[in-house]
């Protein structure tokens, strides 16, 4: 199952965010974008959504809907949990979501030095648009075309 976050989750969000990437501190030479933003915000704005089976809490997705697409900021799935296909699911549901919202494309970005999303994202259907560097970030941006 698949809901939104509750504010009280807080915490929980935070720590998911930060088992599911603080592997690529190392790589980055710092912490990346995820673990640094403000995460009780991103709940009261509605967009976070967890992943559950049962009464276990298993991954998150962040998205926002813009004027022509869907944004997915966040996937994360608890460390423990990692390749079951839980982030293939929570990517459909953001499909699922666009076309509900009448968008007719995902979009999102991920760190060039995470190359195992670099290597995810094609696998989704996803299309590379191109590198830039935000932050101090080199960034990979993907889309995906709905329709």
């Amino acid at each position: 199952m698949i809901r939104q976050a509750d504010p009280a989750e807080v915490n929980w969000v935070t720590a998911t965010i930060a088992a599911a990437f603080s592997r690529y501190i190392p790589r980055i030479g710092r912490k990346p974008q995820p673990m640094t933003v403000d995460h009780a915000a991103l709940i009261a704005a509605g967009e976070v959504h967890v992943l559950e089976d049962g009464d276990e809490r298993l991954g998150l997705i962040v998205m926002r809907a813009k004027p022509d697409h869907l944004y997915v900021d966040i996937l994360a799935v608890r460390p423990e949990a990692q390749g079951r296909g839980l982030g293939r699911q929570l990517m459909a549901f953001a499909e699922d979501e666009a076309r509900r919202l009448g968008l007719p494309a995902l979009r999102l970005f991920t760190n060039a030095k995470m190359t195992e999303n670099r290597r995810f994202y094609p696998r989704l259907g996803f299309r590379e648009l191109g590198n830039r560097t935000e932050d101090g970030f080199e960034r990979v941006d993907f889309e995906k075309r709905l329709v």
